[in-house]
């Protein structure tokens, strides 16, 4: 315990300094961090950080140099048609032109960081700066591998399933008929590689890559064609994160896959019930509903869904909901009003991405990839005139962008699970 105590007082507290040095120079040379400690200190916020970071882990990597400017321009050039007209003796055929397209993304900061006071240094236990940069840590590749995973989930090369369903809102889970069940399957796999092999999509050392979340990766490793990551004869190749591999996919396993979650319609309530004394059926622009506490204009601009049909709520009282005219078909009494911003009845949808080579671009600016950032006690200056304040954070520079499309496939699936966070 003393030992911790100390080391926190050596990293933190200018009293303890100036207790053990003779001179106001000695503690402000000791106010900051020596280079072996930024070291340690860096490495170690990198190190975790990196594990989460599985979205970045395989687009084209584009460093901007510094002075290079905030914005990188992707240049993609048109293939050229198949020159299939002999050639004839002497004649010089017509030259051909490139036809480029451009791409641009803006890279943006992103950060945080911890404050932590005199009090908390001079009485707490644990060395802080070590648990502050845990937190950083893991903040920091949450944080960036989500920047990366929104706009790859915003591709519009999108499968449902096996391809037997048209939208999100059809994926069905947890039916007592297996069959009616939208989960990821083999065929579902096989489809989407199919997709990839007709737009002649490179690969990735060989094979393609799906990011795939543990639900949905539980459903599809019961088919007795996965290999599993334990059984690769090359285990100096293995992705971060990989756990095996099934029709020419290497998965590749993260918590932070997409998963599309509807909110709770009223406070810890998923559903309302209608109040159907009057009876609805046909083309209708609201309901009653009675149960739960929903504030007025609340549910303004969500989606919600009745007898599998969703529509876009445009007014509610604490009682009603009104919409655009919808034909939910005839509804019973105490029919049930679920979130529709998911699956069928408001179904955890799940997005497994399937990718090529050189489907997305991830850029940073040299030198402003992820920092791990330590403030003294005191170094605020007249901000702080009491040293009563350290701080701990990291920042980092980052944009992604989809450079082909055609190049992923995102399949959206229910699974056997439906409790999985909001990410």
């Amino acid at each position: 315990m003393t030992f911790l105590f100390d080391v926190k007082l050596n990293l933190f507290d200018p009293s303890y300094v100036q207790t053990n040095k003779t001179t106001d120079t000695a503690a402000t040379t000791f106010n900051d961090l020596s280079g072996e400690m930024k070291t340690f200190y860096s490495d170690y916020l990198i190190d975790l950080a990196e594990p989460e970071l599985v979205h970045a882990q395989f687009g084209q990597k584009h460093p901007i140099p510094k002075n290079g400017g905030k914005i990188i321009e992707f240049r993609k050039y048109d293939p050229l048609p198949k020159a299939l007209t002999p050639l004839s003796e002497g004649v010089t055929p017509n030259g051909q032109k490139l036809n480029m397209g451009v791409l641009t993304a803006t890279v943006n900061q992103y950060g945080g960081f911890i404050e932590l006071s005199d009090v908390l240094l001079l009485t707490a236990i644990d060395n802080n700066l070590v648990q502050a940069t845990q937190l950083l840590g893991s903040q920091a590749g949450r944080t960036l591998d989500t920047v990366v995973r929104e706009v790859l989930v915003g591709g519009t090369n999108v499968q449902y399933a096996d391809g037997s369903v048209s939208s999100r809102a059809a994926l069905v889970g947890g039916d007592a008929t297996p069959a009616n069940n939208k989960y990821l399957t083999i065929d579902a796999v096989r489809k989407a590689v199919r997709a990839l092999k007709v737009m002649n999509t490179p690969r990735i050392n060989g094979d393609y890559v799906g990011i795939i979340h543990p639900d949905a990766a539980y459903d599809l490793m019961s088919d007795p064609k996965w290999v599993n990551v334990k059984t690769y004869s090359d285990p100096e190749g293995i992705y971060e994160g990989e756990i095996g591999k099934i029709e020419g996919v290497r998965f590749v396993e993260s918590t932070e896959a997409k998963v599309f979650h509807a909110e709770n319609l009223a406070g810890t309530q998923r559903t309302l019930l209608i109040n159907n004394g009057g009876g609805y059926s046909g083309a209708i622009t609201s309901v009653a509903f009675d149960g739960g506490t929903v504030a007025s204009s609340a549910l303004v601009g969500r989606k919600i869904m009745i007898n599998g049909v969703t529509a876009t709520v445009t007014a509610n009282t604490a009682s009603s909901i009104t919409f655009a005219s919808t034909n939910f078909g005839s509804i019973a009494d105490n029919a049930v009003i679920y979130p529709g911003e998911a699956g069928k009845d408001g179904r955890d949808v799940y997005a497994t991405l399937i990718l090529g080579a050189n489907a997305y671009g991830v850029t940073e600016i040299t030198g402003g990839g992820l920092q791990h950032i330590v403030k003294q006690l005191g170094s605020a200056g007249t901000a702080d005139p009491l040293n009563q304040r350290a701080t701990a954070g990291w920042k980092a520079m980052l944009t992604a962008e989809i450079l082909v499309d055609a190049y992923m496939v995102r399949i959206e699936t229910a699974s056997t699970f439906n409790d999985a966070p909001a990410n």
